[in-house]
């Protein structure tokens, strides 16, 4: 047997982790946990249930980084003396699953690191995703409802909770938008890289002599922001309709105007919302997804006019950020990373980790050159 020698891989392991150890600050995350648990156990918590379900979740998602952090830890510890073991006993078996658990440990440090670039203001904040299908007509509503699958399979693959808001479906086939949230701590920071218009190219199912069709398909991320009370909505500024929530084919699937949408007459944002059983309810929910994104575009306002002062105005983000082609090459690329995939059903199945992953590393750059 060869001696199995993966020390450097492992140093090289250990440098990685020992950088992200530094920006976790394990000291203060401990801190952090024996303050909240202290505040979980006090005997008062529920009286106010909203709180304690920040509180109870908070220490949940501290508890698990720290766990986290601290397993990569001992595994590495774990790995040496493994790797000492197969090479003492010359054990082919042992060998193997010394490897395997190598290559298991670069992938969760990696996805570690990728985490720790997660530093806006922002990105720990759980997400609302719109998708809209754009030229390309029942092809680009096809491929609306494609990205929509798409994101809520990678959404199951990470165990994030998500709740459709609203869908707007098309005459033939697919959707023409389609507002979904996704509750879970860093959605934004990791899914924010996905806006953008994304370009589809296939051999359409919908239409004859067997020509390529190129369709197209926006997605928008905003945070979900838990205060939005500094937005004043004056009611003069909007309209409110109420309708029949539909299905598709314009179906309607309940037997009262409960469905809601609002139109924000000064930015001429339109917010529909039927997921709610109520009218009431779904006002309420359409206008804390108005007050959202309002606030968010006061703030990207006053940075968009910060940088302009400076001098600075240039664009992070193209209009078009990615292709996938579903002929000849079959290939999905990123055109701000470079990144491809050459099996396009892996990605609309939900494997989007490499993607959004290089998305993270790639939007860093600037900050760091």
């Amino acid at each position: 047997m060869i001696e199995l020698d993966v020390s450097a891989q492992i140093a090289e392991v250990r440098s990685t982790f020992s950088d992200i150890r530094a920006v976790v600050d394990v000291d203060r995350l401990r801190a952090s946990i024996a303050e909240l648990s202290e505040q979980a156990g006090a005997p008062d918590l529920w009286d106010d249930p909203e709180k304690a379900q920040k509180v109870t979740s908070a220490l949940s998602r501290a508890q698990a980084e720290l766990n986290k952090v601290t397993g990569i830890e001992q595994r590495l510890d774990d790995l040496e003396v493994l790797v000492e073991l197969a090479n003492d006993e010359g054990d082919d078996e042992v060998a193997e699953e010394a490897k395997n658990e190598l290559d298991e440990l670069q992938r969760t440090v990696a996805d570690l690191e990728v985490q720790t670039l997660l530093d806006g203001e922002y990105d720990a904040l759980p997400a609302v995703v719109t998708i809209r299908s754009g030229a390309g007509g029942v092809d680009a509503a096809d491929f609306a409802e494609m990205l929509l699958r798409m994101y809520l399979r990678y959404c199951e693959r990470q165990g994030w909770p998500t709740k459709v808001l609203d869908t707007s479906y098309a005459e033939e086939a697919g959707i023409k938008s389609v507002t979904f949230q996704v509750d879970a701590p860093y959605a934004f920071g990791i899914l924010s890289v996905e806006a953008g218009t994304h370009r589809l190219a296939r051999i359409s199912p919908f239409g004859g002599a067997d020509k390529r069709q190129t369709s197209f398909a926006a997605v928008e991320v905003i945070p979900l922001l838990e205060e939005t009370g500094e937005i004043e909505i004056p009611e003069t500024d909007i309209r409110v309709d109420v309708f029949r929530s539909s299905g598709p084919g314009g179906q309607s699937v309940n037997t009262t105007d409960s469905a809601v949408r609002i139109t924000h007459f000064p930015t001429g944002i339109v917010i529909s919302m039927q997921d709610e059983k109520s009218q009431i309810q779904n006002r309420a929910a359409a206008m804390a997804l108005l007050k959202n994104r309002l606030l968010l575009l006061k703030r990207e306002e006053e940075a968009a006019k910060k940088k302009e002062l400076a001098g600075n105005i240039t664009a992070s983000w193209g209009d078009q950020i990615r292709s996938y082609f579903l002929y000849g090459q079959q290939l999905v690329k990123d055109l701000r990373t470079g990144f491809e995939v050459g099996n396009p059903q892996s990605v609309f199945d939900g494997n989007l980790d490499g993607l959004i992953a290089a998305g993270i590393r790639w939007r860093k750059q600037p900050a760091e050159d």
